[in-house]
């Protein structure tokens, strides 16, 4: 059975005013829409969308029942390009962030050629040096328009194979023992399940999803864990229980008691909050066995593309994975599936209003679409 669980989204206030600045379009005050045109016929504009979840979602930083985002467009020869930022909340990001910094960003893409996608990162990065998901929105809607453009699926553009099909994880965050279940219960038509443990009643969570569900299952920490000795522990067991794989485990910082950790272990520790572009590669890459890369940190598809080669390069496997988004960021990350080794990319499949279709999940996968560009329309 083919999953699509995407209805009509009702925008939120897309109506705010603004003051245009000149040549560039580029707006004073924090408009939840823009709109900048350049005289080279490339025209870029965003709006703000809300995303309601299915169910609260919570993880060790806190809790939330909607997501914003921002959804970019990239516009030249009557061709139109379609790119979203997703927010990791508890690392200070937000809708009106990104709007921020895409009034910051846009001039650089505006009146560039196109096919000059690999230099523009670098350029945008001189701009805006950490981590944006406006980055990674302008970057999406670029490759989306570049595949339209050429008539060819993103995934071709870097040879890869769309019959390549990863199983992913059904994420189910932590909560109240009955709900629990019923997530579970829920995530039926899913292989694999995701697991988020916050540092509290961990065993229970675990023992909780045993009772109703034999499936495997995957841990996320969030840096949630502070003591190594401890973790290991946690893990030997976690691992008897039927867990696959544990996703940073320790905090950012801890390199050193990571790799302790890793020597240890008898799953694979994967880097979630240590690694957001290759830059980040080198320093952990004794201390982790993989690396979990998201459109959204790497800030977009070029880089995630970089740093999957340079990942294989030091022998460290390859996780995608995604925060709580439609389905243009997820259908994005989907094109690079056939790099993966493990796959989590349910953000569109936890919300109730996805205003977009695109790639499809049937039996525990992703189908790669066949359209040009990343593969989505607006409904």
């Amino acid at each position: 059975m083919i999953i699509n669980r995407r209805k009509f989204l009702t925008l939120s206030g897309l109506a705010g005013t603004s003051v245009m600045l000149p040549w560039s379009g580029i707006y004073a005050g924090r408009a939840e829409t823009g709109v900048s045109e350049a005289s080279g016929g490339v025209k870029i504009s965003y709006r703000k969308i809300k995303l309601r979840l299915g169910h609260t979602w919570t993880i060790s930083r806190g809790s939330t029942d909607y997501k914003e985002d921002v959804i970019v467009y990239y516009e030249k020869d009557g061709i139109r390009g379609i790119g979203e930022a997703s927010h990791m909340t508890g690392a200070g990001q937000s809708a009106e962030r990104t709007i921020e910094e895409l009034e910051k960003i846009i001039p650089v893409y505006i009146d560039a050629d196109p096919f000059s996608f690999s230099e523009l990162p670098e350029k945008v990065n001189e701009i805006i040096a950490g981590l944006s998901p406006a980055k990674a929105a302008i970057d999406i809607a670029l490759f989306d328009w570049l595949g339209k453009k050429l008539n060819i699926p993103v995934h071709k553009f870097f040879g890869l194979d769309p019959g390549k099909y990863v199983d992913t994880s059904f994420s189910i965050g932590f909560d109240k023992p009955e709900i629990l279940k019923q997530k579970v219960r829920e995530a039926d038509p899913y292989s694999i399940l995701k697991v988020k443990l916050t540092n509290i009643n961990d065993r229970e969570i675990i023992e909780t999803i045993r009772e109703v569900s034999d499936k495997p299952i995957r841990v996320d920490i969030n840096e949630g864990w502070t003591n190594k000795e401890e973790a290991i522990k946690m893990i030997e067991w976690l691992a008897a229980k039927g867990v696959e794989l544990v996703e940073q485990p320790l905090p950012v910082g801890m390199i050193e008691e990571t790799r302790w950790l890793k020597e240890r272990s008898p799953v694979p520790v994967i880097a979630d909050e240590a690694v957001n572009t290759s830059k980040d590669i080198l320093p952990l890459a004794e201390a982790y066995d993989g690396i979990n890369i998201k459109l959204m940190k790497s800030g977009g598809i070029m880089e995630a593309y970089r740093m999957a080669v340079i990942a294989r390069a030091f022998d460290l496997d390859i996780m995608i994975g995604c925060m709580i988004a439609s389905s243009v960021a997820i259908t994005a990350a989907v094109q690079l599936q056939p790099l993966a080794r493990w796959l989590d990319l349910d953000g569109s499949l936890l919300i109730s209003n996805d205003p977009f279709n695109g790639a499809q999940f049937h039996d525990g996968h992703w189908i790669m679409p066949s359209d040009p560009g990343i593969g989505v329309t607006e409904i």
